[in-house]
């Protein structure tokens, strides 16, 4: 992205896509949710660059309504693709190579991953499919998560850096990132009490996720997600936290 622009006007731009998201996933505002946000800004860098950063979360809406999503908004998301293209080259994971590219790659595979399945598109392995829609590299497994990593010492990190991967905490997206997730929840039961107890409720709604994910796909956890979701939920404000805890409430009632 842009190094010209600064990250202030990305994130309020971002900020202002999950207000967007939110609205949509409670059943009020526009049906392009996406697209809307892009034409009416006052700077359309800055909202396509808040696409990249919001990713597979601008498709939540649609896809936990079970509603085909906006022809529109895939050009939408495709745009920013163009605009702002990913890495072509496999990221290795940290500690091999830098940590915010690797994430950055994962967050972009699960964007295109998803954006391919609402809109009935096969997916790729580039930048750029064959047909225009955007496609993705897909990127260096995470490292592994044995004990030492996720229930030994390493946990605390090891949730941190999951909760950064929180867009990829959706259905309709599974893979090494989410294999990790089944692998340790105890892991991730930790991370979000960590996080809670220091009132870092970012870092927690964003690992929550993870739990909820869990539930959703039918594995067991430490601790009930549903007393924590709402605990984080009435603590703390802002619009991205807000998505996250009902990104969080909808994968509990699945």
């Amino acid at each position: 992205m842009s190094p010209d622009r600064s990250q202030t006007s990305y994130q309020e731009s971002a900020a202002g896509l999950a207000r967007r998201a939110l609205g949509a996933l409670r059943g009020a505002g526009g049906t392009a949710m996406v697209a809307e946000h892009v034409e009416s800004a006052p700077d359309p860098g800055a909202a396509l660059a808040a696409v990249r950063i919001l990713g597979a979360d601008s498709l939540a809406p649609a896809l936990l309504a079970g509603a085909p999503v906006h022809p529109r908004d895939v050009e939408a998301v495709a745009l920013a693709f163009t605009a702002l293209p990913p890495a072509r080259d496999v990221t290795p994971p940290p500690p091999a190579g830098p940590a915010n590219p690797w994430l950055m790659a994962w967050r972009d595979w699960g964007t295109v991953t998803l954006l391919a399945a609402l809109s009935g598109e096969s997916g790729g392995s580039r930048s750029r499919g064959t047909d225009g829609r955007p496609a993705a590299v897909r990127p260096a497994p995470p490292p592994p998560t044995g004990p030492a990593a996720a229930d030994g010492d390493g946990w605390a990190a090891w949730s941190v850096t999951m909760g950064q991967l929180s867009t990829l905490a959706l259905p309709g997206l599974d893979g090494p990132v989410h294999d990790a997730a089944r692998s340790s929840p105890l892991g991730l039961a930790r991370g979000a009490t960590r996080a809670v107890l220091r009132r870092d409720y970012p870092t927690a709604a964003r690992i929550v996720r993870w739990l909820a994910w869990l539930h959703s796909d039918g594995v067991r956890t430490p601790l009930d997600p549903v007393p924590l979701v709402e605990h984080i939920s009435l603590l703390a404000g802002g619009d991205r936290l807000a998505l996250d805890t009902a990104i969080a409430r909808r994968l509990l009632t699945v």
